[in-house]
C-alpha cells in the first residue's frame, strides 16, 4: 500500500464512532450501570413523580448539536435533566394506568441486547431462535397448538390491530390484501368496556369505527352476552358481515374479564374469528389462583399480551399469538427480492418474525423477556402477579372501612376504583376528587389514574408492579383522605 493509500485508509478509520480510550469508556460504563442499579434499589428514597422545572423544559429546546460532547457531560445532562422526571412507574407508589415495574435483571438483558444491536426482523441467527423459543413457552402456557405462531410487537396496541388484520383476511380472503373489502361490509365486535384501541384497530384496518360494535356490559362489566347475539343477528340480518368478536382478560377501567369459554362457544357456533385483549389479565395464566377466571382463553384464535405489564418485563415487550398460523403468516408475508430466503448461510431460517408483521426493523424484545421468564420462573411470577391482587383487595377492604371513601366497581383482580365523599353541600364531586389525584400526583406519595365509571370520577389504582405491598396503598388511603379534608375545610 503506498503512502497515499495508507493516509486515506487512516482518514476512513478516523470516523469510526468507537471509543479512542476503551478504558476511559469503561470507567464511564461502569458508573452509569452503579449508578442505575441505585436508581432501582433505592427507589422508595425518592418521589414517585415530580414535574419538571421550566429550567428543566428549556434544556430540551437546544439546537440541533453539531460538535461532540464528552461523554461524561451527557451522562451529567442526563443525571440532572433526565433521570429524576421519569414516569415513576418503578416506583412502588406508581399505582396508575396498567404500567409493569420492570427488574434489575431485565435492565441488564437491555443493555446486552443493545450491545448486540441484532435486527431481529428475520434472517438465521440467534435472536431469530431466541424469539421462537418465546413463541413456544406462550403455546405451552395458554394451551395453543404446535401450528401456532408468535410475534413480538410494541405493545397490545399494535397486537389488538395485527389480529384484526389476521381476521378479516381469514373473513375475506387473501384478496383482500389487494383489493381492499371490494364492497363487503364486515362488522366486529367488542364490550364497551373494551380499550379503545380496539376501536382505533378498526380505524387503521380501513373498516372504520362504526364497524366495531360496542356491546352493553353488566354489573360486573363484563360483555352481555345476550346483546351480543342480538347484534350480530341484527348485522347479518342486514346484510352485513360479522367476523370477529374481541373479549377482554381484564378491562382497562376495572380489571373485569369477559365471560371468554361463552364467547367461544358463541364464536365457534356463529363462524366467527375470537380474539382476547388479554393485555395484562391473560399472563394470569401464570398463577394457579387466576388461571380459572380466564376459562375460554385457550380456545381464542389469536390473544394480543404485553410482558411489559404484569410480566414485568421492562418495557416494550407486546407479543402477539395466533392458534393457526398459516392464517397469520397469510396476512403479512410480503415477498421480496430483498428478503429472498436461502437454504444456508444468514438468509436462511425462514420463516421470518417479519412474516408476521409489518415490521421489517426490530429489536431485540425476546431477549429480556427471556432473561426474564429463565431468571425468575413461571412459579415465581405466578406468586408476584397473584400477590398483586392480594394486594388489590387489601386496599378494596381499606376503602370499604372508611366513612369517607366509596367504592365504585367490583374487584375483579389488581384495580381498585373509588372516590372521596366530598361533604361539603353543593359541591362539584368529580372536580373534588380529579383535584385529590392531581394532588397525589404532586406529592410525590402515590401515582395513581383516573377513570370515569357509571358517569361518575373515579380514582383508579391499578397494583401492577411487584413492588407495591399494603403499606403503599395505605400510604395512598391516608393522602387521599388528608388532601380531602383539607379541600373540605377550604
Amino acid at each position: 500500500m503506498s503512502a497515499t493509500q495508507r493516509a486515506g485508509a487512516d482518514r476512513i478509520e478516523s470516523t469510526s464512532l468507537d471509543p479512542q480510550d476503551w478504558d476511559a469508556f469503561r470507567a464511564d460504563a461502569h458508573r452509569m450501570l452503579d449508578d442505575m442499579i441505585d436508581y432501582i434499589a433505592e427507589v422508595r428514597e425518592r418521589p414517585v413523580w415530580q414535574p419538571m422545572p421550566i429550567e428543566v423544559q428549556a434544556s430540551f429546546r437546544e439546537t440541533l448539536p453539531r460538535g461532540a460532547t464528552p461523554l461524561a457531560e451527557v451522562y451529567r445532562d442526563f443525571t440532572d435533566h433526565i433521570a429524576p422526571y421519569a414516569t415513576g412507574n418503578v416506583h412502588p407508589g406508581f399505582m396508575g394506568w396498567v404500567h409493569g415495574g420492570g427488574t434489575a435483571v431485565g435492565m441488564l438483558a437491555d443493555m446486552l441486547a443493545a450491545g448486540l444491536n441484532a435486527n431481529c426482523g428475520g434472517r438465521n441467527h440467534v435472536g431469530i431462535e431466541v424469539e421462537r423459543q418465546i413463541v413456544r413457552w406462550v403455546r405451552e402456557l395458554f394451551g395453543f397448538p404446535e401450528t401456532a405462531s408468535g410475534v413480538f410487537v410494541t405493545g397490545s396496541s399494535m397486537a389488538n390491530a395485527m389480529a384484526l388484520l389476521v381476521a378479516r383476511t381469514h373473513a375475506l380472503g387473501p384478496q383482500v390484501r389487494d383489493r381492499g373489502l371490494d364492497g363487503a361490509v364486515p362488522t366486529a365486535y367488542a364490550s364497551a368496556a373494551a380499550h379503545g384501541c380496539v376501536t382505533q384497530a378498526a380505524d387503521l384496518a380501513g373498516l372504520g369505527r362504526d364497524a366495531l360494535r360496542r356491546i352493553p356490559f353488566d354489573d360486573r362489566h363484563r360483555m352481555d352476552i345476550g346483546a351480543l347475539r342480538e347484534q350480530i343477528a341484527a348485522d347479518r340480518a342486514a346484510g352485513l358481515k360479522p367476523f370477529l368478536v374481541t373479549g377482554s382478560a381484564g378491562t382497562v377501567d376495572v380489571g373485569a374479564i369477559d365471560d371468554l369459554a361463552t364467547l367461544a362457544e358463541l364464536c365457534r357456533d356463529e363462524g366467527l374469528w375470537f380474539h382476547v385483549d388479554g393485555a395484562f389479565g391473560s399472563l394470569g395464566m401464570l398463577s394457579p389462583q387466576i388461571a380459572p377466571k380466564l376459562k375460554g382463553l385457550s380456545e381464542a384464535n389469536s390473544v394480543a399480551l404485553d410482558f411489559h405489564k404484569w410480566g414485568q418485563v421492562n418495557y416494550d415487550a407486546g407479543f402477539l399469538i395466533v392458534r393457526d398460523g398459516e392464517a397469520h403468516r397469510a396476512t403479512f408475508a410480503a415477498p421480496a427480492a430483498y428478503l429472498r430466503r436461502e437454504t444456508r448461510g444468514l438468509a436462511a431460517g425462514s420463516h421470518w418474525p417479519c412474516d408476521y408483521g409489518p415490521d421489517l426493523s426490530r429489536g431485540f424484545r425476546a431477549l429480556k423477556t427471556w432473561f426474564t421468564l429463565k431468571t425468575y420462573g413461571t412459579e415465581r411470577l405466578g406468586a408476584m402477579i397473584a400477590n398483586t391482587c392480594a394486594v388489590a383487595r387489601h386496599l378494596e377492604a381499606r376503602v370499604r372501612r372508611e366513612p369517607k371513601l366509596e367504592l365504585l366497581a367490583p374487584v375483579e383482580l389488581n384495580i381498585v376504583c373509588f372516590r372521596h365523599r366530598d361533604a361539603r353541600e353543593g359541591s362539584d364531586i368529580d372536580a373534588f376528587n380529579a383535584a385529590i389525584v392531581a394532588d397525589l400526583h404532586e406529592s410525590g406519595i402515590a401515582a395513581p389514574s383516573a377513570t370515569t365509571i357509571d358517569g361518575k370520577f373515579a380514582i383508579r389504582a391499578a397494583i401492577v408492579n411487584h413492588r407495591t405491598a399494603c403499606e403503599d396503598v395505605d400510604r395512598l388511603v391516608d393522602a387521599v383522605l388528608r388532601f380531602g379534608a383539607a379541600r373540605e375545610h377550604k
